[in-house]
């Protein structure tokens, strides 16, 4: 059991430490709110992609680059944030955050590792929602393509390829003869 009380300096931690420790884990946690909502805005993307409600897209997309944005200066803060610690942790200045929990005296090796693991969940959560938006939208992109070759002179439609992309048509042009 651990006896820290909160705002009581553990033994061998310098005041100046902890403060440096507790400006990393609200960084951090900052950071970890910005992913939470840009989770959200990507999801929110993806149902609008998937009921083909491409009025708010554009929107959405916006969302997600002003979220982007404030996780970019977030990250900022955190890196400054996290100076005074790798300093104080006598650390090289490039440590990740799993090398600081490595070192970091207790509570704080359990809270950075717990930052540490929710972000690297966070991360591979957006990966994954990124890439399926990127698959809808490849998706509905080759569906109006191929709605609006439908219209174009050949009625038949495009043809494909054996890897499955559309063909190229060939150019219609149109040639006056008469001069």
């Amino acid at each position: 059991m651990n006896d820290h009380h909160p705002g009581a300096t553990p033994p061998g931690l310098d005041a100046e430490t902890e403060t440096a420790l507790a400006n990393v884990s609200s960084a951090l946690w900052r950071v970890r709110e910005l992913l939470d909502l840009l989770t959200f805005k990507l999801e929110e993307e993806q149902a609008l992609l998937a009921v083909g409600r491409a009025r708010w897209l554009g929107r959405a997309t916006y969302e997600v680059e002003l979220v982007l944005e404030e996780v970019r200066q977030a990250e900022l803060r955190r890196a400054i944030e996290l100076g005074p610690v790798t300093e104080a942790l006598e650390l090289e200045p490039t440590a990740s955050l799993r090398e600081i929990a490595e070192v970091a005296p207790s509570p704080w090796d359990d809270v950075l590792t717990d930052h540490r693991n929710a972000l690297v969940t966070a991360t591979a959560e957006i990966t994954a929602l990124a890439g399926a938006n990127r698959d809808l939208l490849e998706g509905s992109y080759r569906a109006v393509q191929e709605a609006m070759g439908r219209y174009a002179e050949n009625p038949e439609g495009p043809t494909y390829t054996a890897a499955g992309a559309p063909a190229a048509q060939p150019a219609h042009r149109l040639f006056d003869q008469s001069s």
